[in-house]
């Protein structure tokens, strides 16, 4: 499964952090994704394979889909 995410994207991730927040933020794109935790801002770094496995959803795009949805039951 090939990731597609861009900078600054939401995700929500399987299991919760220590914290006990399961939302990311993404902060670095390459061989390695660089995630900041959104409970309490510890940063961690993940292979691209292993965060598609701990994947759940990505929040940015339903956030995008539902503004689109709201958009055009307005006009």
């Amino acid at each position: 499964m090939l990731l597609d995410l861009q900078l600054n994207d939401h995700v929500r991730l399987r299991k919760p952090h220590p914290c006990g927040s399961y939302e990311w933020t993404v902060i670095r794109l390459g061989a390695d994704i660089g995630l900041e935790c959104r409970g309490c801002q510890r940063r961690v770094m993940l292979t691209r394979r292993e965060l598609a496995k701990r994947l759940k959803a990505n929040l940015t795009k339903r956030e995008e889909k539902s503004g689109e949805i709201s958009q055009t039951t307005r006009t």
